[in-house]
């Protein structure tokens, strides 16, 4: 069998494997196809992965030769034209958001599987590149943030008098937002916390932040600990705990997503403006619309004082470690369909593999998927 390994296009730093990964495969006999320079962004030289025991080719002949292509992003459009029928393709599709795609790959006889749907479970953890991606968000955010901020972000005590520490707002506690969490309070900022998921708020008082509570929302377990939708009621109440806390706080960073919808507005034009001059605002939900009603995204902007940075990628500005986890994500993945002599088996009756499976003979096959691009 033979895997091929893409290079990201445009902005993108990260490869979906680094020579370490490559490694893996080739001692277990399975042939590794790298596309020339595909790992100098995230610093990894050709030379690194013929070193692991993989061969340097052009885009075309990765194509004409692989039976499993690996990307870190959706294929362009010129590489849609490039694959030969029956090819497997593991990337982060967004399928739900690029019904073009999908139905490209479907109508080419594709078998894709996006690493984005993987099913939330205790046995797909390893595999889970949301979390991994998320990790690094939160803590490029804070970062972010802290470099941004014409304020420091801990107390200190001078002979000029004591400087009072930021105040950090952070909507949302999921992998980005317990990051996010971690690393401002390591920066010696106070860290206020708000999700609708009560589940989360001893994780949140454990990492040293106080969890805003709003009364009456709804925890759908069988989420898989993501958010939902809320009753009108709730949001009401929602919308007056996040201003009420945003205008005190120096630092907001928005989180909070729901899969195959628009990021929920929490954070309204109306407390963007109460907000202090100088406040900073980071929007990690900016690609699918932002908690920030004035969020752009990909764009960082001033409005009335207010810095405010749209920005989903985090992850491409570390891309040796974003890579190196993504990695490993993917290699645990792969463990599910080769086992230690090489030999492939995609194995239907996996949940996680069948879970994982977007568009298959043809066809799409995600029942969500399907259900979400042709409504």
């Amino acid at each position: 069998m033979t895997i091929g390994i893409l290079k990201e296009e445009g902005a993108e730093k990260r490869v979906a494997l680094l020579p370490e990964s490559v490694l893996f495969l080739t001692k277990i006999m399975i042939s590794v196809l790298v596309e020339e320079h595909a790992g100098e962004n995230a610093f990894a030289k050709d030379a690194d992965y013929e070193a692991a025991g993989a061969k340097i080719v052009g885009k075309s002949d990765l194509f004409r030769q692989a039976d499993l292509i690996i990307k870190i992003n959706p294929p362009t459009d010129h590489e849609i034209t490039l694959f030969r029928e029956k090819t497997i393709f593991i990337a982060v599709l967004n399928p739900f958001f690029n019904a073009a795609i999908v139905h490209q790959l479907a109508s080419r006889n594709i078998t894709s599987f996006s690493l984005d749907v993987l099913p939330r479970t205790s046995r797909a953890q390893s595999m889970d590149i949301l979390s991994s991606m998320a990790t690094v968000a939160g803590y490029k955010a804070v970062l972010m943030a802290a470099s941004t901020l014409p304020k420091f972000f801990p107390m200190f005590m001078t002979a000029a008098g004591t400087i009072a520490p930021a105040k950090l707002l952070i909507l949302g506690a999921g992998v980005a937002g317990l990051q996010a969490i971690a690393t401002a309070r390591k920066l010696g900022a106070v860290v206020e916390v708000f999700d609708v998921r009560a589940a989360v708020k001893e994780e949140v008082m454990g990492l040293g932040a106080k969890f805003v509570e709003v009364e009456g929302a709804i925890d759908d377990k069988s989420a898989g600990g993501y958010a939902v939708e809320q009753t009108d009621d709730f949001r009401k109440k929602q919308a007056l705990a996040v201003h009420d806390h945003a205008i005190k706080s120096d630092v907001v960073i928005c989180t909070a997503q729901i899969p195959g919808k628009r990021a929920p507005i929490l954070l309204k034009k109306e407390t963007v403006e109460s907000m202090k001059p100088g406040s900073v605002i980071i929007d990690l939900a900016a690609s699918t619309g932002g908690n920030c009603e004035l969020t752009k995204d990909n764009t960082t902007y001033v409005h009335q004082g207010i810095t405010i940075i749209g920005n989903s990628f985090f992850p491409i500005d570390m891309p040796t470690d974003a890579s190196k986890m993504f990695g490993k994500n993917v290699i645990n993945f792969l463990k599910l369909m080769i086992n230690q002599k090489g030999e492939f088996n995609l194995n239907w009756e996996d949940d996680i593999v069948k879970g994982t499976c977007v568009t298959h003979d043809k066809q799409i096959v995600h029942e969500r998927v399907k259900a979400v691009i042709n409504s």
